[in-house]
């Protein structure tokens, strides 16, 4: 129960690594708040939750919205009372070479992608410098580190996080670490819409492990930044992605 009596929000955890990170948020004491835009989603994942014994609740938003966001800490001071981890793991995908790129599609990965972040993030930051102690996690990507071809909005968005995580880290401490999470080639319902396994092998090849990920070995990797076993970690990217490019 390493996370226990903690409250922790988890934006995107509807499904893939966002949902692998609540269940074991939550079955490690944490109470979890679970965001996404599909309600049956959100409330089978609450279900399994309570299944279990352990905690959650649940609100459908959309990260494009200011009021949506606001709306997600509103629920976890209402339900719960504070806020102690703010996981900003919810991603927009775009997949379009830049000179077909439309201004309201670059907008909507930004807004998604590193705006929500930022938002959710203010909005928390006071909760847990009163406390004296708070946990910030982003969901960067190892497209954050190289450009891909045709996902320009994507990876400049993934960039710009990285940049936030470690402007937070610097401006958020001592009383709040913030890191970031790169992962790579994990198996997730993004990764299936744009073609699944498929999509990602060359990723696999470019690993040592050759190999995909799940999303249970993201969770894990969150569970660690969430708790004082990372104690001296801050304004770190962490990738996530079986070893390529090293």
């Amino acid at each position: 129960m390493r996370l226990k009596d903690k409250v922790a929000i988890i934006t995107g955890s509807t499904s893939g690594m966002g949902r692998a990170t609540a269940i074991l948020f939550a079955r490690e004491g944490a109470k979890v708040v679970v965001t996404g835009r599909n309600e049956e989603r959100a409330k089978a994942v609450v279900e399994q939750i309570k299944a279990e014994g352990n905690e959650a609740t649940y609100i459908v938003v959309d990260m494009l919205k200011t009021e949506d966001l606001k709306k997600i800490v509103d629920l976890a001071l209402e339900k719960y009372g504070t806020v102690d981890i703010l996981y900003n793991n919810a991603g927009l995908l775009s997949i379009t070479p830049i000179q077909e790129l439309t201004l309201q599609e670059w907008e909507d990965v930004m807004r998604v992608n590193v705006t929500a972040p930022l938002i959710l993030s203010q909005l928390v930051a006071p909760i847990m410098k009163k406390k004296g102690k708070g946990i910030i996690i982003n969901t960067g990507s190892v497209a954050g580190a190289h450009a891909r071809h045709g996902l320009a909005a994507y990876v400049t968005s993934k960039h710009a996080l990285s940049g936030l995580t470690k402007s937070m880290a610097n401006e958020y401490g001592p009383e709040i670490r913030v890191n970031a999470i790169l992962p790579g080639a994990i198996m997730t319902a993004m990764v299936d819409s744009v073609g699944g396994k498929a999509a990602v092998e060359h990723l696999i090849q470019a690993s040592p492990l050759k190999k995909s990920g799940e999303p249970e070995e993201i969770a894990t990797v969150a569970l660690f930044l969430a708790t004082d076993d990372s104690s001296f970690i801050t304004g770190q990217l962490l990738r996530v992605d079986g070893g390529i490019d090293i």
